[in-house]
């Protein structure tokens, strides 16, 4: 059976890092032309084998319907400063030609009752397989760091708890939730100030030191698990 998997999750993997390959070259174009790029860094990460049977036993998904009913086995997140940059980042996802958006949840304008917020897109997106075409759904989250500082740590209490929280665990998130929405509300405020900041701090810098930073970023988190079931 441990065979079974790994040929089935095989092409995951294979979108996951072609895709992680496009989004961070999107960035690098932005940086090539000198303009603010709205994305931060990129991550991704093939659902693990007992989270997938986890989830087909709590949404009563058949394994003949896997790829059909499950969205996130490939997960990819995109990170940004701004709120403002995920919506750009989302109208550059629609006008790719490399990839089909199926389905976006804009959980940034409508959060969770719990404080989440991210924008989800779910794509369909074709990888090259010795036996051909095969085309999967990936889910893409969009997210700033504030949003994804907050995902993290619910996302660990979240096993904890199993879902069941203490009621006074669940206002502190919201409240949390909350004010980390507000930072990045302040942010945008003097968004224009920060920019011109940080140009004038990385004039002169080398791409290579903050190719690096971001690299060191990725790989970190590429070792977690994107998703929000």
């Amino acid at each position: 059976m441990a065979e079974n998997w790994r040929h089935f999750l095989l092409p995951y993997q294979q979108a996951v890092d072609e895709l992680k390959i496009k989004l961070r070259g999107m960035r690098k174009q932005f940086q090539d032309l000198n303009q603010h790029a709205p994305i931060e860094f990129v991550t991704g990460r093939v659902k693990p084998v007992d989270s997938i049977k986890e989830k087909m036993v709590r949404r009563h998904i058949q394994r003949d319907r896997l790829e059909q009913d499950m969205q996130d086995i490939a997960g990819l997140r995109i990170m940004c400063q701004f709120v403002e940059d995920i919506y750009q980042v989302v109208d550059l996802l629609r006008q790719r030609s490399d990839m089909t958006i199926l389905e976006e949840r804009d959980y940034i304008t409508n959060a969770k009752p719990s404080g989440y917020r991210s924008y989800h897109i779910v794509i369909e997106y074709p990888v090259q397989l010795v036996s051909g075409e095969k085309k999967l759904l990936t889910e893409i989250q969009v997210r700033t760091l504030s949003m994804n500082f907050w995902a993290t740590i619910e996302h660990s209490l979240n096993y904890k708890y199993q879902g069941d929280f203490p009621n006074d665990l669940s206002v502190r998130l919201q409240r949390a939730g909350e004010a980390a929405f507000k930072l990045d509300n302040e942010m945008s405020e003097i968004r224009e100030e920060i920019q011109e900041a940080q140009n004038l701090f990385s004039y002169g810098k080398s791409n290579s030191w903050s190719d690096q930073e971001n690299q060191d970023h990725e790989q970190a988190d590429d070792r977690g698990q994107p998703g929000q079931d």
